[in-house]
């Protein structure tokens, strides 16, 4: 897997980069990450990259043409430009919070390329021309305005990283995690068995894999109902996954009936 990444703070992503998962995966050549500074692109002294925006308002806008000509040089794109068929080509993704929510599902998406653009806004916007005629793809990380494209970036660039053959010490342990399975993780423990009073389930000490896994659907299934119950509507659920979160709910109905009776 190869990043394109066209920032104008390039100085952001190294320290990252070079820590971790995304390092170890750089050093065995699973995955590439290069950095483009728009501002090499640029042909005035000052390497302007933003203008004031045409009709007034505050603000600046990224100028067009250093980042037509630095996506299409380092791409191969030819121009007059004509936006790559994402399926086909490579994708070029907007980091804006205009852009579709970003979440596991689009993550393993785009896992599946072996080469993706990210392009990182900075000031008020960017010249729509870009988006109309460059861009491919819009990916936003929440509904929220951040200072620029780059903190996304990275969070795209390691949630893919996670999912691609052989990155993870464990070669099932993307399928694991929160939202990967559509549900919640399960809780971790680890030694000691016992820290001020607070012991490891026992069922996580009895070898019994059968009844760990178990365990750990049901745990999974209920933090899933009491932190996210809008995911248990499009999670896959078994017979047995239903059942108990039926139990959950009757549970949870007990409660608020006892609470309201003591009132």
């Amino acid at each position: 897997m190869q990043f394109e990444v066209f920032t104008l703070l390039p100085e952001v992503f190294p320290s990252y980069l070079e820590t971790s998962i995304i390092k170890r995966a750089r050093e065995r050549g699973l995955v590439r990450v290069n950095i483009h500074n728009i501002r090499d692109y640029t042909h005035d002294k000052h390497h302007t990259t933003d203008d004031m925006p045409y009709g007034g308002g505050g603000g600046m806008v990224m100028k067009p043409e250093p980042v037509f000509e630095a996506v299409e040089s380092v791409l191969g794109l030819a121009p007059p430009p004509t936006p790559p068929e994402p399926e086909s080509n490579i994708p070029i993704i907007l980091l804006t919070p205009q852009g579709r929510v970003f979440n596991q599902s689009i993550a393993q998406e785009l896992s599946a390329y072996s080469r993706i653009a990210l392009l990182c806004g900075r000031y008020e916007g960017l010249d729509e021309r870009i988006r109309a005629n460059l861009v491919t793809d819009e990916i936003s990380i929440g509904d929220y305005v951040l200072t620029g494209g780059e903190l996304p970036a990275l969070i795209l660039i390691d949630a893919v990283t996670r999912l691609l053959p052989n990155v993870l010490g464990d070669p099932t342990g993307a399928e694991d995690d929160s939202h990967a399975m559509g549900l919640l993780e399960y809780p971790h423990y680890t030694r000691p068995p016992e820290f001020r009073g607070w012991k490891v389930p026992d069922v996580l000490l009895s070898g019994d894999h059968g009844k760990i896994d178990k365990w750990r659907r049901e745990q999974a299934l209920e933090r899933t109902f009491r932190k996210r119950p809008d995911m248990l509507d499009k999670a896959e659920l078994t017979k047995e996954d239903k059942k108990f979160i039926e139990g959950l709910k009757h549970a949870l109905s007990n409660t608020e009936r006892s609470k309201s009776n003591d009132l």
